[in-house]
């Protein structure tokens, strides 16, 4: 059988160059990068705008009249400083003290529990401990020692309020805290709850504000959770 006659040049092909595996091409690359950074700049907008809103409520407190009467008044609890309100906290108390002796309510709940900083009585005690020294009758003032955030503050007084049969409530805190804590109030069940809330000379506010964006974030995703029963 007769030889193959070699190919010349004109005959010979060259097979085309296979693209590396898994490399993009530089189109798509550029396509890939694009998209991140939109989605950067969405999610940062986002926060810009959850934090320009949350900041807008932390500003503007609820504004609701105060009826002549409720059932119970809940001060909210906050540190104490060897076994005594601190500052911060004896404003909640005196705004207590006023409503109490304006006939706002005849009853009130202190709600706080156990501060991690060397205390021997929780918020609630050193709390129901102030107000008797104001002249509070002792036996006007119940106790709520469990609570360790705002949430807990408001759902266990809410349980002492069914126990008793009181219905109607002011909330006592500071105006930073106000929306949030109206929000709470609602989500949990508390009939028309108001909210009467004093303006701080004694907190570092930049602080404080600051905190109750992270504060308000975290119950906005607690409160999801709630609605959706996990």
């Amino acid at each position: 059988m007769a030889a193959k006659a070699p190919m010349n040049n004109k005959q010979r092909t060259v097979a085309p160059k296979s693209k590396k595996a898994g490399k993009l091409p530089k189109s798509k690359h550029r396509r890939t990068f694009t998209n991140l950074f939109r989605l950067i700049v969405i999610v940062f907008l986002l926060g810009v705008a959850w934090i320009a809103y949350v900041q807008w409520k932390v500003q503007v407190a609820p504004n609701q009249p105060l009826p002549d009467q409720v059932d119970v008044g809940i001060v909210l609890g906050a540190s104490l400083r060897m076994d005594i309100p601190s500052p911060g906290l004896q404003e909640r108390l005196d705004l207590a003290v006023s409503l109490y002796k304006q006939g706002k309510f005849k009853q009130l709940i202190v709600s706080g529990g156990l501060d991690h900083n060397g205390s021997k009585l929780t918020e609630a005690e050193g709390m129901r401990d102030y107000l008797v020294k104001q002249g509070l009758p002792a036996k006007s003032i119940l106790l709520e020692p469990r609570a360790t955030s705002t949430y807990e503050n408001l759902l266990f007084s809410k349980q002492i309020m069914d126990k008793q049969g009181l219905v109607s409530s002011i909330i006592v805190t500071h105006q930073f805290h106000g929306s949030r804590s109206l929000d709470i109030a609602e989500t949990i069940g508390l009939k028309q709850p108001i909210v009467s809330s004093t303006k701080s000379e004694v907190l570092f506010m930049p602080y404080h504000e600051a905190r109750e964006t992270l504060a308000y974030t975290k119950w906005f995703l607690t409160k999801m959770r709630l609605k959706a029963g996990v």
